[in-house]
Order: structure tokens, then sequence, then C-alpha cells
């Protein structure tokens, strides 16, 4: 596997462009998971809601990823009811661990390629699912991301490096 040679920012909270950007992948993060929601279980398979935070983590920094992580959840909950209230803490808390899986991925491996953002996602994933096996006590709902979303995670991976690689 080949190393990409990728910029990779990391914004600070007082720079106007952090809060830009993490505006285009709230945005982003809004559209995509009305458009998967068109299909019967789009969003339980495709995971939209993870994808522009990865982006905007991995990308722009984990400043950048948290506002994109955090927004993103609530205001499609408030704007549309999805996820529904009761998920909210489970989709925040993945949301969160994405965000610091990539930032430690890039400061563990120094690199991107598609390794290092399957290591990311796969981390978040794992830890995701047994915290939210604590949270539910449902061993079932806590593997659902692992089973049923398994094309969300592939997506994450592949989709998610190459707009990574693609962005200027």
């Amino acid at each position: 596997m080949t190393t990409q040679s990728v910029k990779l920012y990391n914004y600070s909270y007082s720079e106007l462009k952090t809060y830009l950007f993490a505006t285009l992948f709230i945005v982003g993060n809004l559209v995509l998971p009305q458009l998967c929601h068109l299909m019967p279980q789009g969003g339980l398979t495709w995971l939209p809601i993870y994808f522009f935070t990865l982006v905007a983590a991995y990308k722009y920094g984990w400043k950048v990823g948290l506002l994109t992580a955090v927004i993103s959840p609530i205001a499609n909950n408030l704007l549309f009811g999805m996820p529904g209230t009761a998920m909210l803490p489970i989709i925040l808390t993945k949301s969160v661990l994405l965000v610091g899986a990539t930032a430690a991925a890039t400061k563990l491996f120094k690199t991107f390629n598609l390794l290092t953002v399957a290591a990311a996602v796969v981390a978040y994933q794992v830890v995701g699912s047994l915290i939210e096996w604590g949270m539910t006590a449902s061993f079932t709902a806590a593997l659902q991301d692992l089973t049923i979303g398994l094309p969300g995670i592939l997506l994450q991976i592949v989709g998610g490096y190459l707009v990574i690689k693609k962005l200027a």
C-alpha cells in the first residue's frame, strides 16, 4: 500500500475556517442521511451521519471534526426526527469516538492511506459498539453497525479515503 501525499490541516477554534468547514460538513451530514433514508433501512445500512464527520476530522483536524460530530446528529434530530432522541447519546458517542480515532490515527501513523482510514473507522466502530452494548445492555443492538451497517463502514473507509484524497 502506498502512502499518499495529502495535506492534512488542524485548525483552531479561533480561526474562521474552522467554523466555515464545520458548517459545510454539517450540511453534508444533514443531506446525506436524508438521501439514505429514502431507502428502507438506509440509515442503518449506510451509516451516513458519520461520513462527513470522518472527512472533516481527518482532513481539517479534530476541532472541525468535533463541531461536525456534535452538531450534525442534534441538528438532524431537531430538523428531521432522525436519529431518534433515544439514539442520540449513542450516535453522539460514536461520532466523538470517530473524531478521536482519526486524531489518533494521524498522530500514530503520521501518514495517510487507505489502511490508516480503515484503522480509524474500525477503532471507533469496535469501541463504540462496546460502549453501546454497555448503554443498551443489548449485544444485538451493539453489533448492528458491524452487521447491517457493513456497507456503510466500507463506504466510510473507501469513500472517505477518496474524498479526503481529492480535497485540495
